[in-house]
């Protein structure tokens, strides 16, 4: 009971939802937190590359200081959150619907279909995924739509492989052989009673898909095949700072901790569920 109690207060779970909590609270109330408009300016001789702390010539207090266009950091960090955070979890969700009636399919289904579900997953795992991302969004015109289709249909294959192996597990444990003399049918077996007890492994790894998601979202827009200006995302606020290194470091380092905070809570949870 004592084991039980300690793993249900792990400080790394409580200390990752904490972190994701926060950003998800500052991308939700980003109007309330940063009334000032993202897009926003004005005089830019005189507000670009204002230091954090500071106010400019109308008045207006700017946190994490201004880009080269003037606009304030801050707001377009709350802002390009909601873009970050939304396309992770879509980008996510498309891949575990895959990946679970992929892996769900060739676990229960006839061996010939086993065998041509896990082949086509095994192809994928084998192609490198960065430079299949890459084909796929040069292909269309970037946008925010098209990031959350080619990361969830780049990202299925592993959670597919897992629910195959967790599926398979369940099935050979004697609950299902009880469940079958019982009159249940294998379907019902599958879907009521294996896949669900499959799927604690399912939410870690979906929930290390998130912030993994998040990181090639903001590798995209690094490379202006993501989301697009005026829009804002973490990944294009990183690229905008890159030629500021020097003298204007605020502005990719911003939205640098921010990805590597998110990236960090999404471990810490997830390693959390794997071990409980």
């Amino acid at each position: 009971m004592a084991e039980r109690s300690r793993r249900g207060h792990d400080p790394r779970v409580r200390i990752g939802l904490t972190l994701l909590a926060v950003i998800t609270a500052a991308a939700l109330f980003a109007p309330v937190l940063s009334p000032v408009h993202p897009d926003a300016q004005r005089d830019v001789a005189l507000t670009r590359f204002l230091a954090p702390l500071t106010s400019d010539a109308h008045g207006v207090f700017h946190p994490l200081g201004t880009d080269r266009l003037g606009r304030d950091v801050w707001a377009r960090l709350v802002y390009g959150a909601r873009i970050s955070l939304l396309v992770g979890a879509l980008a996510m969700a498309v891949s575990l619907i895959i990946g679970i009636a992929i892996g769900a399919a060739a676990a229960g289904g006839p061996p010939g279909l086993s065998a041509l579900l896990l082949g086509a997953t095994d192809f994928g795992l084998g192609l490198p995924r960065v430079v299949l991302l890459l084909l796929l969004a040069s292909l269309w015109p970037p946008s925010a739509v098209l990031v959350v289709v080619v990361l969830g249909l780049t990202g299925w294959m592993p959670i597919a492989r897992l629910v195959y192996a967790e599926i398979r597990a369940q099935l050979a444990r004697p609950y299902v052989e009880g469940a079958l003399a019982l009159g249940s049918g294998q379907l019902r077996v599958l879907l009521r009673h294996a896949l669900p007890n499959a799927m604690a492994p399912v939410l870690a790894l979906a929930t290390l898909g998130v912030g993994n998601a998040i990181t090639l979202e903001a590798g995209l827009s690094f490379l202006g095949l993501g989301v697009q200006p005026p829009a804002s995302s973490w990944g294009s606020m990183i690229a905008s700072g890159r030629d500021t290194v020097v003298n204007a470091p605020w502005v990719g380092l911003a939205p640098g901790i921010a990805l590597v905070l998110v990236v960090v809570g999404c471990t810490l949870v997830a390693d959390g569920v794997r071990e409980r």
